[in-house]
């Protein structure tokens, strides 16, 4: 398998993009926040996906919602990590969306709250599933 396409390099990715997310607070870009939050949550998921066997190079995950409904089924559905955090998970793509494509920015508070719950996310996935 290749080192591009693992659990150790979605961890990787997770961190430098939640590392962006919290810089894109700063200057109030809570809609730059809210797309950098979930995709740390995205890469994390990815990893944990990786971790179990689910995905890998002969089974790609190529959409948003596959990788949700796959992460739901192998991850939330079995314990693995609480429902709360898979609905944090679904919460953030909202705001991601809303960041996306609408022309009203998220407020910050929420921005803020993305960040937060994409660090939890972030590290309650590599505690399961992490190196």
């Amino acid at each position: 398998m290749s080192g591009a396409h693992s659990a150790p390099a979605y961890f990787r990715k997770a961190d430098a993009t939640l590392a962006a997310a919290r810089l894109l607070l700063q200057p109030h870009d809570s809609d730059g926040a809210c797309n950098r939050a979930y995709y740390a949550m995205f890469d994390a998921a990815h990893a944990a996906l990786f971790a179990l066997g689910v995905e890998g190079l002969d089974a790609p995950i190529k959409t948003h919602n596959g990788l949700l409904a796959k992460f739901g089924q192998h991850v939330v559905a079995t314990g693995r990590l609480s429902a709360e955090l898979g609905g944090d998970l679904n919460k953030v793509q909202t705001l991601r969306q809303l960041a996306d494509y609408s022309g009203d920015p998220v407020a910050q508070d929420r921005a803020a709250w993305a960040v937060e719950r994409a660090a939890a996310f972030v590290a309650d996935v590599r505690e399961e599933f992490g190196p």
